[in-house]
């Protein structure tokens, strides 16, 4: 089968389309034959090494597509199911082995194309403003990137709680489109000065909590836009990872909390799994959050795929298509 490796950490370059076995699985696994690859920023991670990994490296945490072999001891799925996953390594590949456990069986109305652009990314989402903070009707609250992969869905979900919706993006086309989501307030994060303006829009109250997944351009403005004892939520590092900063920063800040949160946390169990996959295409399925796939790549162009996501050259989801 043909499978994206790199052997040494860096730029989209160390990327290399190559040929290899298709992999064998073992008692309690499942081999996944993929119809549509999920890119994710955590991806870019890997391959430059601010995540560590062993190395060589298929990169590539999720998938959807169909089983076609089964290990022994395996009964949750079966040899023809529609199934996607989301975790691990190994998905940017036309194959890959998944323990049974992690596969989420996909329900007839939801394709693999749909599933591998969402998965990831919509049950962070639900996680992270259903659990890690539950988001009432009529709070305000602020998105950083809202027109990217998870900022898509992020907003879109939050408008179907009842949330307003900051949401912050980098260009006046992605303002545009950040409104078309639902979003109740733009703000130009590299022209206007985000706590100022999150101040004036809360009427100096600022939020309860803030999403924040670029990191280091945007820490700063992030703690200045929240309320006493609001919680930031920083989940990305698009702009490079957020500088150390001394713990009393949060209590001068108005006694404020920090969350680094990781979905798999929230999805430890096969229930938990299976629970936030549900809620998720319960809320596609309804029509309040529509997926848009802004992006598709061959395998034999993960490079560019890399090259344009780093570059913040996308919109929605992206995916490569084996």
């Amino acid at each position: 089968m043909r499978a994206v490796r790199f052997e040494k950490t860096g730029g989209p370059e160390v990327l290399e389309l190559v040929t290899v076995d298709a992999p064998e699985p073992k008692a309690g696994q499942a081999r996944v034959r993929h119809e549509a690859i999920g890119i994710n920023f955590i991806d870019t991670y890997h391959r430059t090494g601010l995540y560590p990994v062993k190395l060589p490296c298929t990169p590539g945490g999720e998938a959807a597509g169909v089983v076609d072999a089964v290990g022994e001891g395996v009964t949750r799925v079966k040899v023809g199911d529609r199934v996607a996953y989301s975790g691990g390594f190994g998905a940017y590949a036309e194959a890959n082995i998944v323990a049974a456990d992690r596969l989420v069986k996909l329900p007839a109305d939801i394709d693999s194309r749909t599933a591998a652009a969402i998965l990831l990314k919509g049950m962070t989402t639900e996680a992270f403003i259903r659990r890690t903070y539950s988001v009432k009707a009529g709070e305000t609250v602020l998105v950083h990137a809202a027109v990217g992969g998870v900022g898509q869905i992020m907003t879109q979900w939050l408008k179907a709680l009842g949330a307003v919706v900051i949401a912050t993006v980098g260009s006046e086309a992605k303002a545009e489109k950040a409104r078309e989501l639902g979003a109740d307030h733009v703000i130009l994060y590299r022209d206007q000065d985000v706590a100022a303006e999150v101040r004036r829009i809360t009427g100096g109250k600022g939020v309860p909590v803030a999403y924040d997944s670029v990191g280091k351009d945007t820490f700063e403005g992030t703690l200045g836009s929240l309320a006493r004892r609001g919680l930031f939520i920083s989940f990305g590092n698009a702009s490079g990872p957020v500088p150390p900063f001394p713990p009393a920063r949060l209590a001068q800040g108005g006694s404020l909390y920090l969350t680094r949160p990781t979905l798999f946390d929230y999805i430890v169990t096969t229930e938990e799994l299976e629970a936030s996959a549900n809620a998720l295409f319960d809320v596609v399925r309804s029509g309040k959050v529509k997926v848009e796939i802004g992006q598709t790549f061959g395998l034999d162009r993960a490079r560019q795929a890399h090259e344009a996501l780093e570059g913040r050259a996308t919109v929605g989801a992206s995916l490569l298509i084996p």
